[in-house]
């Protein structure tokens, strides 16, 4: 039989058992007569809007909804309750996407300019949620249109103009199914870089510095960049390696986006060019099972200037990851990697979703999203995780 489509808008000031009042009008009606095929609210400072969707039979008008809602005397008190019939073009079409954006503050300009860029792809936003306003400001859209690829890159480009970092993510159940998410070490989970401070120890810095920036040039890779800077250590007491430990910065929200993550049932791991020697014990204390890194040689007490076993390469951490998420027991499009240097890349690809974190251009170049922001428990509002459920023990 054919069916009309209304939709049912009740706003007003909210108050208890609305929503209550409203189904109870529409199950007055005859389930053979009405189904309901969608439903959505949002409250903002005490002021409602809940809208249902709903299929009838042609035999049901608008007005025989109007009065079952009559009769549960559902407006009043400043609410009101319209029907109103709307076609399969006003019903919306094409898939879902996820847009996240966030920034320290987020004005009125930028908002014009991402919901622009959502029109000028003829896409559509079906829902807004403010998740989070402190310590940055973020914002999550669901946004449903058929060309994905101009609104990626008009959403790319108002975020690169007006300073937000964005995602633009599939949207779906496996959005809260398990993730495995894999992070670099240095200058991501920490604000230091193990190897220079290890040069600091013994005396060094400079030379393994110039190292660094060959292999940051393109001119050596990260391998025998690797080599050339343990070589310089040769001679260091293995004991040095406790005091570095020691010396190593968390970057801000990282505790909070560790504690978070395994509260909420994802799992946490580390794949880094640094050292195992330095960084498993600060894993056992962060309660992050999964690790990856390079190993230093120690004989009687001294490091010997060489790496021991396969050395942790850009190709290496997209391989641990793959391994990490076989082991988890969760497929690629359910990984997430943050990193922020050229070694990183390639996990950035690979995984499900791509984090630059604070990143030179060329590294946010191959991800899925960028923060800028000094934050890492940012990535949380990335994941669809909400301040609130940041902060609930």
């Amino acid at each position: 039989m054919a069916s009309t489509t209304y939709l049912v808008t009740v706003s007003g000031p909210d108050r208890i058992g609305v929503g209550a009042e409203l189904f109870a009008a529409l199950s007055s009606l005859s389930a053979s007569d009405l189904e309901i095929t969608d439903v959505a609210q949002i409250t903002i400072r005490g002021s409602l809007v809940l809208c249902a969707e709903v299929s009838a039979n042609r035999s049901v008008a608008a007005s025989v909804v109007e009065e079952a809602l009559a009769k549960r005397d559902i407006a009043g008190q400043g609410i009101t309750a319209t029907v109103e019939e709307v076609s399969p073009s006003d019903v919306g079409d094409g898939r879902r996407l996820l847009v996240t954006f966030l920034a320290p503050r987020i004005s009125a300009a930028q908002l014009e300019g991402v919901f622009r860029a959502i029109a000028a792809s003829g896409s559509t936003c079906e829902r807004i949620v403010h998740l989070a306003s402190y310590p940055v400001d973020c914002y999550e859209l669901v946004v449903r249109g058929t060309d994905h690829s101009s609104l990626r890159e008009g959403l790319t480009t108002v975020a690169k103009s007006s300073g937000l970092d964005l995602a633009v993510q599939r949207a779906g159940l496996h959005r809260r199914s398990k993730h495995l998410v894999v992070m670099d070490a240095d200058s991501t989970l920490l604000q230091d870089e193990v190897i220079d401070l290890l040069a600091d120890e013994c005396g060094c810095a400079g030379e393994v510095s110039k190292i660094t920036e060959l292999a940051m040039a393109g001119e050596i890779d990260f391998a025998e960049s690797l080599r050339r800077r343990v070589a310089l250590l040769e001679g260091l007491p293995a004991t040095v390696l406790d005091d570095v430990r020691a010396k190593l910065r968390l970057t801000p929200g990282a505790r909070t986006l560790l504690r978070t993550l395994r509260r909420l049932g994802y799992v946490p791991a580390v794949v880094s060019g640094g050292f195992v020697e330095v960084l498993a014990p600060l894993m056992d204390e962060l309660d992050v099972q999964y690790l990856e890194a390079n190993r230093l040689e120690i004989v009687d007490g001294k490091l010997t200037g060489r790496v021991v076993g396969e050395i942790v390469d850009r190709a290496g951490k997209a391989r641990a990851l793959q391994r990490f998420a076989d082991e988890v027991g969760v497929p690629l499009e359910q990984t997430v990697a943050v990193g922020d240097g050229a070694n990183d890349i390639d996990m950035l690809s690979v995984a499900g979703l791509g984090i630059a974190f604070n990143a030179k251009p060329v590294v946010r170049e191959h991800a899925d999203a960028a923060l800028s922001v000094p934050y890492l428990d940012a990535v949380l509002y990335f994941l669809g995780i909400s301040r609130e459920e940041i902060e609930t023990e």
